[in-house]
């Protein structure tokens, strides 16, 4: 079983919760954990796992041969990124991190004067502790499509899925591609929230998104005692959504999360009976 962890917002303890159901687990199942926040990837941190290099993630990227280049100036007015400079007359110029790789300036050179190169926007790492092997993707400096990065996690679930029992994926918050893009193979999704304005205004967007991804979804509801738990409650009746554990602030638990150590809690019993 393919298990997301995401939530919207940031900060509602979706690595904590992700992190703990990969502990509770581990103990009678084989358990896979990517951390597919590779913005901003933490999960080993929560683990006390030493990561190793796995490989590099590579962006393709257009090359130029300049003694074919015309330097017509066409190839630059098409790319929407704004990654390549062409003035007639002139030899173009690329500023790599800007690129996206779509291709359009090889479509427009006429002397087929571009071709194909790459660059390395990230790097994946993998680890083992507690009985959980944890692969974590992580985007490079001033790089900024992370979703490539992603679509690599992806392909080693495809790669690993049936050596394991259970593959949880921690994605990162929000709703955009490299969300979408850790969520699309899922066969169940947690949304981890919190009862404030702002988690029930970006649950309610992630609840928009996987109703639309058509993926079975439930919500477990973090810090339920701090805040108006009724506005989540309230939301949730209206999407038809169930809750399946509510977590109360706990001392014990923010203790576990600064210190690295795997977190065990009676919502974690709660959660396994409803998975």
């Amino acid at each position: 079983m393919i298990i997301g962890i995401t939530g919207g917002k940031g900060g509602t303890g979706k690595s904590t919760v992700a992190t703990a159901l990969a502990y509770a687990l581990a103990k009678d199942s084989r358990v896979l954990l990517i951390d597919a926040d590779v913005d901003c990837p933490n999960d080993h941190l929560l683990l006390s796992v030493k990561r190793e290099f796995l490989e590099e993630v590579n962006q393709r990227i257009p090359k130029f041969d300049l003694d074919k280049c015309t330097k017509c100036g066409d190839c630059g007015p098409v790319c929407k990124k704004n990654a390549l400079l062409s003035i007639k007359g002139r030899p173009p110029l690329l500023f790599k991190q800007q690129c996206n790789g779509c291709g359009a300036c090889l479509l427009s050179c006429k002397p087929k004067a571009i071709s194909w190169d790459k660059k390395t926007i990230g790097k994946i790492y993998s680890g083992w502790n507690h009985n959980i092997r944890l692969i974590s993707g992580e985007l490079s400096e001033n790089e900024p499509i992370s979703e490539f990065v992603v679509n690599r996690l992806n392909e080693l679930v495809s790669e690993l899925k049936k050596d394991f029992d259970y593959v949880l994926i921690d994605t990162a918050a929000g709703t955009h591609c490299p969300v979408i893009t850790a969520l699309e193979g899922c066969d169940k999704v947690i949304c981890v929230t919190e009862p404030t304005p702002l988690g029930a205004h970006d649950l309610e967007i992630i609840l928009q998104l996987l109703k639309r991804l058509d993926i079975n979804t439930s919500v477990i509801i973090n810090r339920s005692d701090v805040g108006d738990i009724s506005l989540i409650q309230d939301l949730l009746s209206r999407y038809g959504t169930e809750t399946i554990c509510n977590i109360p602030y706990s001392e014990e638990i923010v203790d576990c999360y600064a210190n690295g150590k795997p977190i065990e809690a009676e919502f974690v019993d709660e959660v396994l009976k409803r998975i």
